[in-house]
């Protein structure tokens, strides 16, 4: 079981407006990209399509960010194409800064089905506000190293003329 098994008449993919599926079709290139027609990966696989270590996918799973991931009868992880869309959006979510604990509650959220949807939508919004106001520290930051970068320019320039 998947941490968004227990949506059964909601996926996360319309709980999230979509998220999980324009994770899944952003086109970010794996490593190793998943074979057609299987649904059950080692944690090995999965680490070199992830580019997670199988200790880090054993800390998410150990914290609440990646629970209830299937074992063989021997124990061993087997991890579906489902878990795998769930550790896309953890990458996009750890990409834009989201704090581990923001993400676990988030996983929490959405184990407990669809009573949670404006609770989510809150916890997405507001770190929403957070990566915008990123983004707009980069831009200027941005801004800055392009205007010096045209003054050495300009200075090389203007010695190649003498």
């Amino acid at each position: 079981m998947t941490v968004t098994q227990s949506e059964p008449a909601v996926s996360e993919a319309t709980a999230t407006g979509g998220l999980a599926t324009a994770v899944r079709d952003c086109g970010t290139a794996h490593s190793h990209p998943r074979p057609t027609g299987r649904d059950q990966y080692t944690i090995s696989e999965v680490a070199e399509h992830t580019g997670l270590s199988a200790h880090t996918l054993r800390w998410y799973e150990r914290i609440g960010l990646m629970p209830h991931v299937d074992r063989t009868h021997t124990g061993q992880r087997r991890f579906s194409n489902r878990d795998l869309d769930w550790l896309d959006l953890v990458a996009k979510l750890r990409l834009t800064g989201m704090p581990v604990a923001d993400m676990v509650r988030y996983a929490e959220l959405v184990r407990a089905g669809e009573r949670t949807f404006p609770e989510r939508q809150q916890l997405l919004t507001a770190h929403r506000e957070d990566v915008r106001q990123r983004v707009a520290e980069l831009q200027s930051t941005l801004d800055v190293l392009d205007y010096k970068i045209e003054i050495y320019a300009d200075a090389r320039r203007a010695s190649e003329r003498y």
